[in-house]
């Protein structure tokens, strides 16, 4: 398709007489891979929550593939091709990994899966995330990495045209870090769209084709990684005056 993927309109969200987000505009294109960076408690957390549905706006409107999604639960957005992966993967612990995929791809992507064996595209999502030999192990048991791996193999099996990242690398080692890019650069190259949420610049950096900033709950910068690092508005707001 052409055009933005994702459109985000006026956002506001309060919490009580707090306002979380005010006024935030942002799109994705299709195919895009977006940057969403700030300090801890700008915003960037509230935004995904209600791109995915897990919080309603106060104000303003959300569209995905020109449809109107505001008001639309989590599951009907997942079902649209919204995913989203989470800093701390939760997994069905008492399901084995190969088990853990088969819930998105029953429940979030049968309207848009091949209709092959389940277990089949299970085992083919966890190849290219490098999971297929620990396919039967209970996930309880998966190192951290691995564990984020399995996080970012559900959102995959939910087969999304827009996947949401959200710190996927957060406390892991250098080598590790890149290994989770690697993936998340092989899905862009399959065609979806990443909003990646993280603090580890380097990667960021590596990643993004564009950047927006958000600082107490504004956007205050969206530009190439190249104009990013250069934006006195961006110093200011991660170092200070």
């Amino acid at each position: 398709m052409s055009g933005p993927v994702l459109s985000v309109r006026s956002l506001t969200k309060r919490f009580g007489g707090f306002i979380a987000l005010q006024n935030v505009d942002l799109h994705v294109n299709a195919g895009e891979r977006l940057g969403l960076i700030g300090p801890n408690g700008s915003g960037k957390t509230t935004l995904i929550n209600c791109i995915s549905g897990a919080l309603f706006n106060d104000e303003g409107s959300i569209e995905f593939e020109n449809r109107d999604i505001t008001r639309l639960p989590p599951h009907r957005r997942a079902r649209m091709g919204i995913a989203r992966s989470f800093q701390i993967p939760k997994p069905f612990r008492s399901m084995s990994v190969l088990e853990n995929l088969r819930v998105p791809l029953e429940y979030a992507a049968w309207s848009r899966a091949e209709h092959r064996r389940i277990s089949d595209e299970a085992m083919d999502v966890l190849e290219q995330m490098g999971l297929k030999g620990r396919a039967n192990e209970n996930s309880a048991g998966l190192t951290q990495v691995d564990m984020r791996k399995l996080e970012l193999a559900r959102a995959l099996a939910a087969k999304p045209r827009l996947l949401v990242s959200d710190e996927a690398m957060a406390g892991l080692s250098s080598s590790e870090v890149d290994e989770i890019l690697e993936i998340l650069l092989a899905l862009n190259k399959r065609g979806v769209a990443v909003i990646m949420i993280e603090h580890i610049m380097r990667a960021v950096m590596r990643f993004s084709e564009r950047i927006v900033v958000l600082d107490a709950g504004q956007k205050i910068a969206e530009g190439v990684p190249a104009e990013i690092v250069r934006n006195p508005q961006v110093e200011r707001a991660y170092l200070g005056e």
